[in-house]
């Protein structure tokens, strides 16, 4: 356990953030796939990531990270001789999910697990869909650990998303399979993944047809992947606990490393804090969010960006007036139940929270009081937490922070050079 005290002090000034987790997962799994050399500049090193490439040598190929922090993937002996395949994907839903329907396309057994959350985590709609695809699969009921044989064939399959990996995964593997592939989600929640996952499959001259909705797809079978040379932009994800840090302050943050046209769909939250009466400015890879004095609440939809739910809360919990963070069910399918959990912390701290099937509900009154909240192991809501005691009313008591790790390592060394 690794408790932590976060005391009130103010939060304002300047900071990079790190590169993205859900690109630079892409980026190494595309990379092993290519068969060739591949350069990853920028790219993330984290928890999550280490799992990832520690599946990706797992897979045969050879992973260097010079001092930079930038990673070489040699995979031109990939997968060579393999007659079995086992992959420990760690915390890491995004290298399982994606993963997956990418090594259903060998001829070979692979099994893959992970650690007790990763195995709360369901992979059956996945599972199901592959075998419609042509691939044999075998699951402890529906959830890791589990089993896979291809090669995949093709075909038709229709799947509920609503995890938009599962829809990220299928567009990554079915270009490998041996025949063209038809894809119709029932359900497709977090849209903004899948148009990510679209443009490494455009970057890579993969052919394929989606709808405008996104809700269906038909991918050409027999395609490959070639190596790559790419940048890894920074995250969205990461940096929205410092956008709310600015917000609940009412300072001024400006976070650098951040690209305005990009495809990560939670740079919505800037619209959000904006709509909260924040200001957001941009300026080139740059942007500062300046928090109002008085924070307002809102009825806000969060299908497409859930992972945000944690570090809105914490802004709802200062504002003034009801916040409904909505259409979110898939929140309860993360690394924890993040409506429950923070519902639960929420309500320690004297506010008042509560749930829906599909919400969290927060009648802000502008302020916060002190006291011991849990982690439950889950990086957002621990970042979220963090951020959240520097305004309280007194000490805020973390139970531990040390799966902050799992996608931003160096989290409490940037909010510490925001204290003022």
């Amino acid at each position: 356990m690794n408790a932590m005290k976060i005391p009130p002090v103010k939060l304002s000034g300047k900071i990079t953030i790190p590169s993205s987790k859900s690109q630079t997962i892409r980026a190494l799994l595309i990379a092993v796939f290519s068969r060739g050399i591949s350069y990853i500049k920028h790219p993330l090193i984290s928890d999550d990531t280490n799992s990832c490439i520690n599946a990706v040598k797992a897979m045969g190929a050879e992973v260097d990270i010079d001092d930079n922090g930038d990673i070489r993937v040699d995979a031109r002996f990939a997968f060579t001789d393999m007659d079995e395949l086992f992959i420990d994907a760690g915390n890491s839903g995004t290298t399982e999910y994606l993963s997956l329907p990418m090594l259903s396309s060998l001829g070979i057994k692979v099994t893959i697990d992970g650690d007790n959350m990763l195995r709360k985590r369901p992979l059956k709609p996945l599972l199901d869909a592959l075998e419609c695809l042509g691939a044999e699969t075998e699951s402890t009921e529906g959830f890791p650990p589990a089993s896979i044989r291809g090669p995949l064939d093709g075909g038709d399959c229709v799947i509920e998303c609503k995890t938009s990996q599962y829809l990220s995964g299928l567009l990554l593997g079915t270009p490998l399979a041996m025949g063209d592939s038809h894809i119709k989600c029932s359900v497709l929640f977090e849209k903004p993944y899948v148009k990510m996952t679209l443009k490494w499959l455009d970057d890579q001259g993969i052919e394929y047809k989606i709808s405008d909705d996104l809700e269906e797809a038909w991918v050409k079978g027999g395609q490959s992947y070639k190596p790559l040379d790419t940048y890894i932009e920074g995250d969205f994800s990461s940096a929205s606990f410092f956008f709310v840090a600015a917000a609940i302050h009412g300072t001024e943050v400006t976070v650098e490393g951040l690209a305005k046209d990009s495809t990560q769909g939670d740079k919505e939250i800037l619209n959000i804090l904006e709509k909260m009466g924040c200001k957001i400015t941009w300026n080139g890879m740059a942007v500062t969010v300046k928090g109002p004095e008085k924070l307002k609440g809102g009825d806000f939809d969060l299908n497409a960006i859930p992972d945000t739910l944690p570090s809105l809360a914490v802004a709802a919990a200062f504002a003034e007036g009801d916040t409904i963070l909505g259409n979110v069910p898939q929140a309860r399918i993360k690394e924890t139940d993040r409506i429950s959990v923070m519902r639960e912390n929420l309500n320690a701290l004297g506010v008042d929270a509560e749930e829906r099937s599909d919400a969290l509900i927060i009648h802000g009154k502008g302020q916060v009081k002190g006291g011991f909240v849990k982690g439950y192991g889950d990086h957002r809501v621990i970042m979220a937490l963090s951020i959240l005691g520097t305004k309280t009313d007194e000490v805020t008591d973390i139970d531990d922070i040390s799966a902050a790790s799992v996608t931003f390592p160096t989290f409490f060394d940037l909010l510490k050079t925001l204290e003022k």
